[in-house]
C-alpha cells in the first residue's frame, strides 16, 4: 500500500515529511480547516505526488491552485457531483506538468492528474452512490464522518468495506495514527483489501494542526514495511542482521560525527537545492531511460535502459560524490580520500574535489590501475594523488584497507568518500540515499513511457553495490516489483577465480560492517576474482546481504565469458559500448526467460570507455 500524508502548512515541516519519501502530500485548501494552506509549496522530489484537497470549491479556484502550484492529483472532500469532476478532467491548465492540444477548443489534463473523491463513513454506507463517479475518477477516498471534512482524528468500522462492490483501488483515511499498524495488517488479509491502494494520515500524527510529527512518521511508516519486510536501514545502522558500524577506536568520532549529522544535513533546504542543482547543471540529470528496441526484439521483451553512462565522469559514482563533497564541506573537512576499484569512483571522487578546490588522494589496487589506465589519466589530470595498493591482492578490497588506514592517521581534517553501499553505518545508508536519484528518475520516467511507475523486474550489477542500492530504493517495497542482483562468477562459481558472494558468501565483517563476505573456514577473506575491476570484491554491501537472505532479490551469478559477449552484443544491437560491470547485468537475457510483456529496468551503471583494453585483449579487435 502505498502512504499519503496531508494537512501540512510549514516549509520546513512539509520538506521534513517529504524527506521520508511519502508517495503523496495533501495540501488543504479550504479556508475553514485549521491546517489550511496559504504559501507556498517548496521542491519536492518527483516521485511524490502533490496532492490539493478542496471542499465544494468553485472550478476555477481549483484550477487556479493546480496551474499555481502544479499538482498532480487533486482530492474532492465536499458534495462534488459526477458532472463537476468531469468538467475538472476536462478543464485547461496552464500547468507545465500538463499536456495542451491546440487544435481541440478543450484541453484534455495529463494524465499525471489523478482525481480522488472522498466519501465519509460512520457505521454504515450505501455503495450506490459510488455508481455515478466511476467513470470521472481515478480514486475513492473513505473517511470518518465528522463535523467537518478531514482530520477529526476518528476511526470507522473498516468492515464495513468488506461490501465494497467496486474494482476501483481506494485510499483509506480517517483517524490512522501509530496505534493502528496491526489493525492495517489485520486489514490487509481481509476481503475489503483487494483495492487499497493507499493509506491516509493526517491528524494522529501532528504536534499541532498542520504540524507533523516527523519521528512519529518515520516510526509509523517502517511499521507499515514491517508487516512483512523491511528493507531499510534501522536506526541501529542494520539491515536485518547486517550492517552496524564496526571500526577501530580512534575511527570512533569521525563516523560519529557523520552519524550524528547525515540526515540533518541532507534534510537542510540550502543542502537539497545545492545538490538538486549540480546534479541537474553539471551532472546533466535525468539521465534517460532508453527503451532499448533492438534488444528487446531479440529477447522478446520489454528491456529499458537507465542511462547512468551518460553522467559527467560517465558512470553513477558521481551522484554519491557529489552528495558526499557537499556533506564534507559542511562538516569543516579539508581533504578527501577515496578508494577505487574500476576507478569510475576515483574518477568522480578526483573531480568534485577539483570542483570544490579540496586535496584529493585516491587509493587504487596495483592490477587495477594497470587495467584501468585511462581512468588513473583522468584522476591525475584531475589534480587527484593516485596510491597504489601493493598489498593482497592488489585490488578493490586493499585500496579500501590503505583509505581505512589513512582515515586513521588523518581524523581531523579528512573526509573519507566511501564509493560503494559499504562500509560502517551511516555509510551504507549515506550513499544509498544519495543514489536513490537512479530510482526516483525511473519511477516518473517509467509512467511517462509506459502509464505505470513500476516495472516488472529492476535489474543490476552487484559489487559493494552503489548503483544497484540506488536502483532498487524506491522499489524495495513494492511487492510487484521483482528484484535481480548479478554478481561476478569470474571462472566459475566452482572455478576459485570467482567473485559470486551470494553463493561463496557466509557471514563476516569487512570494512566496518557484518555482511555477507567470502572467506575462509577460519575466518581469513577469500581473494575475489572477476574480469570487471568493479565487481573484484569479496563481499556485499550489508542492505544487499539482507536482500540476498530474505529472498527479496534474486541473485545471478555471471562468467567473465557471458559478460563479455553481453557487452560486445549491446554494442552491435544498440550502439551503446557499457562498462564490463553492466555487461553482466545484461549477460541474464541469455540465462533468464522474460514474458513478452514484462518491462525490465536494467542498470547501465557505466559506458565502456575505461574497459576499450580490456574487450580488445578479449576479443582480440
Amino acid at each position: 500500500m502505498k502512504l499519503k500524508i496531508c494537512g501540512m502548512k510549514y516549509q520546513e515541516n512539509i520538506e521534513q515529511v517529504a524527506a521520508l519519501q511519502p508517495d503523496y502530500l495533501g495540501f488543504i485548501f479550504y479556508e475553514k480547516s485549521a491546517r489550511h494552506f496559504d504559501t507556498v509549496i517548496p521542491e519536492l522530489s518527483k516521485s511524490i505526488k502533490k496532492t490539493g484537497v478542496f471542499v465544494d470549491a468553485d472550478l476555477e479556484f481549483v484550477i487556479k491552485k493546480i496551474n499555481t502550484h502544479n499538482l498532480q492529483a487533486v482530492q474532492l472532500h465536499g458534495n462534488e457531483s459526477p458532472e463537476y469532476c468531469e468538467a475538472l478532467r476536462h478543464a485547461e491548465l496552464d500547468s507545465a506538468s500538463h499536456k495542451k492540444d491546440k487544435n481541440l477548443k478543450q484541453f484534455q489534463i495529463d494524465e499525471k492528474l489523478e482525481i480522488i473523491k472522498v466519501f465519509s463513513i460512520k457505521n454504515e454506507f450505501n455503495f450506490d452512490v459510488l455508481k455515478p463517479y466511476e467513470n470521472v475518477v481515478d480514486y475513492f477516498l473513505f473517511d470518518t464522518k465528522g463535523k467537518l471534512p478531514g482530520g477529526n482524528g476518528y476511526t470507522f468500522d473498516w468492515n464495513v468495506l468488506n461490501n465494497y462492490p467496486s474494482t476501483k483501488p481506494f485510499f483509506l483515511s480517517g483517524g490512522i495514527g501509530i496505534e493502528q499498524t496491526l489493525d492495517i495488517k489485520k486489514f490487509k488479509k481481509s476481503k475489503a483489501s483487494k483495492y487499497c491502494y493507499a493509506i491516509d494520515v493526517n491528524s494522529k500524527f501532528e504536534i499541532e494542526p498542520g504540524l507533523k510529527n516527523i519521528e512519529l512518521l518515520k516510526e509509523f511508516k517502517n511499521k507499515l514495511s514491517n508487516n512483512k519486510m523491511n528493507y531499510n536501514v534501522n536506526e541501529k545502522g542494520y539491515y536485518g542482521e547486517f550492517g552496524g558500524a564496526f571500526i577501530p577506536e580512534m575511527l570512533y568520532p569521525n563516523v560519529e560525527e557523520l552519524r550524528q549529522n547525515y540526515l540533518k544535513i541532507m534534510a537542510e533546504p540550502d543542502f537539497k537545492k545545492e545538490f538538486d542543482q549540480l546534479l541537474k547543471d553539471y551532472v546533466g540529470r535525468p539521465s534517460p531511460l532508453y527503451f532499448a528496441k533492438r534488444l528487446s526484439e531479440k529477447y522478446n521483451t520489454k528491456i529499458y535502459l537507465k542511462r547512468e553512462d551518460l553522467n559527467h565522469t560517465g558512470a553513477h559514482k558521481i551522484n554519491n560524490t557529489i552528495g558526499q563533497i557537499l556533506m564534507a564541506k559542511r562538516l569543516g573537512k579539508t581533504r578527501i580520500i577515496a578508494e577505487t576499484g574500476a576507478g569510475q569512483h576515483g574518477v568522480a571522487t578526483a573531480t568534485v574535489c577539483a570542483l570544490m578546490g579540496l586535496e584529493c588522494i585516491v587509493y587504487m589496487g596495483e592490477i587495477d590501475i594497470a587495467r584501468q589506465a585511462p581512468n588513473v589519466a583522468r584522476m591525475k589530470m584531475l589534480g587527484a594523488t593516485v596510491v597504489p595498493a601493493l598489498s593482497g591482492s592488489r585490488t578493490l578490497k586493499d585500496a579500501t584497507n590503505e583509505a581505512i588506514r589513512d582515515w586513521i592517521n588523518n581524523p581531523v581534517n579528512t573526509h573519507y568518500i566511501i564509493g560503494s553501499a559499504i562500509g560502517p553505518h551511516p555509510y551504507p545508508d549515506m550513499v544509498t540515499r544519495f543514489q536513490s536519484v537512479i530510482s526516483e528518475e525511473i519511477k516518473w520516467q517509467l509512467k511517462e513511457q509506459e502509464g505505470r511507475e513500476n516495472p516488472d523486474y529492476v535489474v543490476a550489477c552487484i559489487g559493494g553495490g552503489s548503483n544497484a542500492a540506488g536502483t532498487y530504493y524506491h522499489y524495495l517495497h513494492e511487492e510487484d516489483v521483482n528484484i535481480i542482483a548479478v554478481e561476478a562468477a569470474g571462472l566459475g562459481i566452482d572455478s576459485g577465480e570467482s567473485a559470486a558472494t551470494s553463493v561463496l558468501g557466509k557471514e563476516g565483517i569487512i570494512h566496518g560492517c557484518k555482511t555477507l563476505l567470502m572467506q575462509t573456514k577460519d575466518g581469513q577473506i577469500t581473494e575475489p576474482y572477476s574480469i570487471s575491476a568493479g565487481l573484484d570484491y569479496p563481499g556485499v554491501g550489508p542492505m544487499h546481504a539482507h536482500l540476498s537472505k530474505t529472498g527479496r532479490a534474486q541473485f545471478m551469478s555471471i562468467t567473465d565469458s557471458d559478460a563479455m559477449a553481453a557487452g560486445l552484443e549491446l554494442s552491435k544491437l544498440e550502439g551503446i559500448i557499457p562498462a564490463i560491470e553492466t555487461s553482466h547485468a545484461l549477460a541474464i537475457f541469455e540465462h533468464k526467460k522474460f514474458k513478452p510483456n514484462d518491462v525490465v529496468v536494467v542498470s547501465l551503471s557505466g559506458r565502456g570507455d575505461k574497459d576499450l583494453n580490456t574487450y580488445i585483449d578479449y576479443f582480440k579487435l
